[in-house]
């Protein structure tokens, strides 16, 4: 691993970001506009539901954020540099494949971590939801295991679009949602059908959005919970990586990852 390499990734990243009108929107404007709608129906619901129940929708969009924007970042990262021609210039040069993903993620925590303050206070300001009252020990929690769930995703997208080309590369913006239901984003596991409630507790998000919502009335944080929940995430992220590899070098055995660029 060489930190000057990765500087450099990250100061293309940063590039990528301050010039691009399509990455504002998708990851500010976009946000900004869900958490505003969700929001007032929260506000909505508060005056027919308890209040804390009503803040669910709120606290789950909140917390979703972190997911969708760290694999957004790896995954669109990775596209704008196809979309260049870039890609395969980048390889040219010392860096590795490893340097360049150690970059993506540690842009992606950058990005999902201003996103989320800057919604956290937007949503303590509009609707008087202050998400910082669960307290800093289950926010760092919360965001290291969503983080690390959204960086198995992530490589595992890319992956695909280095084995399948940008082909498939609306997977890098639409994937993500399948799992928003089946890891009980809004409301409690209870709430999923039977059959499928064994699968919201195989999937490492889940645990996080159960003990978000209990904390929200007691405050506490659920060890037992983030425990599950990291050593998931932990299992998943080495069969990502594994994944990852395979498919990252049969594309260079194929030559697909060079005509990705065609």
């Amino acid at each position: 691993m060489n930190l000057r390499r990765i500087y450099a990734v990250l100061l293309q990243e940063l590039y990528i970001t301050k010039h691009s009108l399509e990455v504002m929107i998708d990851l500010f404007f976009f946000s900004t506009i869900t958490i505003i709608g969700f929001g007032l129906t929260s506000v909505f619901l508060t005056g027919k539901i308890d209040g804390a129940s009503a803040y669910y929708l709120i606290l789950g969009l909140l917390l979703w954020e972190i997911v969708r924007v760290d694999q957004y970042s790896i995954s669109v990262g990775a596209l704008w540099n196809i979309w260049s021609r870039n890609l395969s210039n980048m390889f040219v040069s010392p860096l590795s494949m490893a340097e360049y993903i150690g970059a993506l993620m540690f842009s992606a925590i950058i990005k999902s971590s201003l996103v989320f303050v800057l919604l956290s206070i937007l949503t303590a300001i509009l609707f008087k939801f202050n998400i910082f009252n669960l307290g800093v020990v289950n926010l760092l929690l919360f965001f290291i295991n969503l983080t690390l769930f959204s960086w198995t995703i992530g490589l595992l997208l890319l992956g695909l679009i280095f084995l399948y080309g940008t082909r498939i590369q609306a997977l890098a913006w639409g994937l993500i949602f399948l799992f928003q239901p089946l890891v009980a984003t809004f409301f409690p596991v209870t709430v999923l059908p039977k059959f499928i409630q064994p699968l919201s507790y195989a999937l490492p998000p889940t645990y996080v959005f159960e003990a978000a919502r209990v904390a929200i009335e007691s405050r506490g944080v659920n060890w037992t919970y983030f425990g599950i929940s990291f050593t998931e995430n932990l299992v998943y992220l080495l069969l990502g990586l594994l994944l990852f590899r395979v498919m990252y070098n049969k594309s260079k055995a194929t030559g697909q990852f060079v005509r990705n660029e065609g």
